[in-house]
């Protein structure tokens, strides 16, 4: 297991403890102590400090990179290096590039590559893709997920937390407006044109901003923030109806379809822990082996990476390693 977390990795836990065919062997964190409770609450017996150490270990055959985001091309390829199959955490990576070279040594060492998005592995996600023929021509997609983050408060503060650090490539979009950009990816493909306007504080990356981006016949308005609150949707409109996304693109809570004729509310989704689904279908995906279902969902990602990366470069948003006069 890799680096602590908080929410993100608790649910991913909680998930596989009641999940046959996956168990936590060990935890990674830079300090023991730190490693040590995360262990003690899940029943781990090993923790590692030192990450060659980990990888060393024969009993591990996966390892889960939750990391700060710039973090993740470097150790996921180091354990892929080391043998070990990965599972990675959204944002895959900061640059499509690096995506793209982690996916070729993935598939030349026959070795799993998850892309950890709960989108993916969502039984609404389905539903909704069989249900969008319904609405006929679409003509609109607006989407908007708003969360107010107590680290906002920090940033204000004069502190910068790892989420608005460009440094670790941080920011709401590589953040909380990636799950709007990946729902559009999955269901309508890569954008032909798109552009970001972030809103900035203080010269460091964007706090929330909205990418609009252009298809054939159809715009695309994904509005993201971590320093408001409102109501999360997704509404996709045609010429013969609409689809409500209860929730927004994070979890696809519920699915309502609205036609001339009658309006349906679908839900597949019983329990309202997200990551439970993904670590169920995740699991049975790779139990099965299935590497072209796998592959279907990384090619998804590395449009979704390149939608990203362009966006926030055009919008003057910089990475350590992007650009040689990088502040």
């Amino acid at each position: 297991m890799k680096e602590i977390g908080g929410v993100i990795v608790h649910s991913i836990l909680d998930a596989v403890r009641v999940t046959e065919g996956i168990a936590c062997e060990a935890v990674y964190s830079r300090t023991m102590e730190k490693g040590r409770e995360l262990a003690k609450e899940y029943g781990v017996s090993k923790v590692y400090a030192d990450l060659d150490e980990m990888f060393a270990d024969e009993d591990i055959n996966f390892v889960y990179v939750a990391s700060p985001n710039l973090l993740h091309y470097e150790q996921t390829k180091a354990a892929l290096l080391a043998g070990k199959n990965v599972i990675c955490e959204k944002p895959f990576c900061t640059r499509a590039q690096q995506a793209r070279e982690l996916v070729g040594i993935a598939k030349e060492r026959r070795l799993f590559l998850v892309d950890a998005v709960p989108t993916a592995f969502l039984p609404n996600l389905e539903v909704l893709k069989r249900e969008l023929p319904k609405v006929g021509k679409i003509k609109l997609v607006l989407s908007n997920y708003s969360q107010y983050s107590s680290r906002y408060d920090l940033l204000k503060k004069g502190e910068i937390p790892n989420i608005f650090n460009p440094k670790f490539g941080g920011g709401c979009l590589m953040d909380i407006n990636f799950y709007n950009v990946y729902l559009n990816v999955a269901l309508f493909g890569k954008p032909q044109e798109f552009v970001y306007f972030p809103n900035r504080y203080g010269g460091f990356v964007d706090t929330s901003g909205i990418l609009v981006m252009q298809y054939d016949g159809f715009v695309s308005q994904s509005a993201g923030a971590k320093d408001t609150w409102g109501v999360n949707f997704v509404q996709v409109e045609g010429e013969e109806g609409y689809i409500y996304i209860k929730d927004g693109s994070n979890g696809l809570a519920e699915i309502k379809v609205a036609t001339r004729e009658k309006e349906e509310v679908f839900n597949c989704q019983e329990n309202p822990n997200r990551w439970f689904y993904e670590i169920q279908n995740m699991t049975k995906m790779i139990i099965e082996d299935d590497h072209a279902g796998n592959d279907r969902n990384l090619e998804v990602m590395v449009e979704v990476m390149e939608v990203l990366e362009s966006a926030r470069k055009e919008a003057g948003i910089l990475f350590p390693g992007d650009d040689k006069n990088y502040f």
